[in-house]
């Protein structure tokens, strides 16, 4: 008889009620996406060579010696002989990156710098989002977010994940409409 109790507890141990306490327990079950903060360089390098086209074209910065150029990986500068004219750049390719759906939150442009006869200003195209940015990011979704909703920082994006796919969204547009200082996509959306 000790036999047919430890059959009743195997099928017991294999019915529906066993499965769910396995599948409640895993995170792949949850519904998740990440918040990155990502550039197309591509679409940023597009951008910089239609204002340097356009520098090299237009009326009023001709003899100003104007020029836009990557200065690294990540960095711009932009160089021309007045302060009005290197500030005139920056517009004209802040206006390139919006045509090509490029968020200015992503630019990090210095003020303009006398450099001899010159002046010059120094941009960044800034890609992740740094741990203050997303620990402000958690934050948010914690105070603000709906139930059981949980952000977890690895490296520089967030991993947001919950049960339900409308809680999801409902995070994603909180995220919208926050006031933050940097550019957010959601991507891997599971």
């Amino acid at each position: 008889s000790g036999t047919g109790a430890e059959y009743k507890t195997v099928v017991a141990d294999l019915g529906a009620p066993g499965r769910d306490r396995t599948t409640r327990g895993e995170p792949m079950a949850d519904a998740s996406f990440d918040v990155v903060s990502k550039v197309d360089r591509q679409e940023v390098d597009n951008a910089l060579n239609q204002a340097a086209k356009e520098l090299s074209q237009r009326f009023d910065f001709r003899g100003t010696n104007a020029t836009i150029a990557w200065a690294g990986e990540e960095g711009v500068s932009l160089q021309a002989d007045t302060e009005e004219r290197v500030s005139a750049a920056l517009e004209v390719f802040k206006e390139k990156l919006i045509k090509r759906n490029i968020s200015l939150k992503v630019l990090d442009a210095d003020e303009p710098q006398s450099s001899g006869k010159t002046y010059k200003i120094s941009a960044r195209i800034k890609q992740g989002i740094e741990s203050d940015v997303a620990k402000k990011i958690a934050k948010l979704i914690r105070d603000e977010g709906p139930k059981g909703v949980q952000a977890q920082i690895q490296g520089d994006q967030l991993r947001v994940s919950g049960k339900k796919r409308d809680d999801l969204q409902a995070v994603q547009q909180l995220l919208r409409g926050a006031d933050l200082d940097v550019a957010l996509q959601f991507d891997n959306y599971r």
